[in-house]
């Protein structure tokens, strides 16, 4: 296992793209850090951000993560990226050659798969706790590390996120084509819900649980948008719309276990379709 992760960590870092791409991942995590900096003055009225409790324990961790998970595009393109350079290099055929076999192949890019998503969800808690520490009126360790399932459905979903990437890569060979793909999938499924919600004569909700089904929108519903949990918002919607305000925004098991069963689909037709291809 970790001569796999280390012939991949390998070929990424001798590719300046990849590289460049993975730090600036990071560092724009970072930035939600500045966040807290922002201010809204109108005349008489001003908003600190940080004052409204996005960075109260254990709101935090739900706010973060959304937010977060937002970037993933940066890592989705090295993952495409770094299966379009084994076919236009010749380094995957170059590797088999070598004796590595198709499964440890698979394996080698799922371990760099779950690496990148450990890795953001391990940078996203110690962000978390910085942030929270210096911000929240809360520091109760009951508190503070209460609510800890949105990281574990943040590392799945990015998990799920960059399998499917890694299987459009292998799938199309062209890493622009693969984005590109990823893009009209997500137009095909917001067609299909809205379809499901508006031209078809289905009970209320219905669509909504068709649509918790579709892989992308399955790995969206994991971590709900938080802004709406906010009382100042909760506030500002019940006067607006006169009646109380309610969502569910938990982190549930079998949106979780839905997510997983979309990960092994990806990186089992990632491996079949490597199978039977002629390298």
């Amino acid at each position: 296992m970790k001569r796999l992760l280390t012939i991949e960590l390998q070929k990424l870092w001798k590719n300046r793209s990849s590289k460049v791409l993975i730090i600036a991942y990071f560092v724009l995590l970072s930035f939600i850090a500045l966040i807290a900096s922002i201010k809204f003055e109108f005349g008489t009225f001003k908003l600190h951000i940080a004052e409204q409790g996005i960075f109260n324990f254990p709101f935090i961790w739900h706010f973060n993560t959304y937010i977060a998970a937002l970037l993933k595009l940066f890592l989705a393109i090295v993952i495409v990226s770094m299966m379009a350079n084994e076919y236009s290099y010749g380094t995957l055929k170059q590797n088999l050659i070598d004796g590595l076999s198709k499964k440890e192949f698979i394996k080698s890019k799922f371990l760099t798969v779950i690496l990148f998503a450990l890795g953001s969800t391990v940078f996203v808690f110690i962000m978390s706790l910085i942030l929270g520490y210096s911000f929240s009126s809360y520091d109760e360790i009951g508190i503070v590390f209460s609510d800890l399932e949105y990281l574990l459905a943040y590392f799945v979903k990015l998990t799920a996120f960059f399998s499917f990437c890694l299987f459009l890569g292998i799938l199309v060979k062209r890493s622009a084509f693969a984005l590109g793909f990823l893009f009209v999938w997500n137009i095909f499924e917001a067609i299909v819900i809205g379809l499901f919600r508006w031209k078809f004569d289905v009970p209320e909700g219905t669509y909504e649980k068709i649509g918790m089904f579709l892989p992308l929108e399955s790995m969206s519903n994991l971590i709900k948008e938080p802004i709406t949990r906010l009382s100042v918002i909760k506030s500002a919607g019940e006067m607006i719309g006169g009646e109380k305000f309610v969502k569910d925004y938990d982190v549930h098991f079998h949106s979780v276990l839905i997510v997983v069963v979309w990960t092994v689909i990806f990186v089992f037709l990632s491996y079949k379709i490597l199978q039977k291809r002629d390298l």
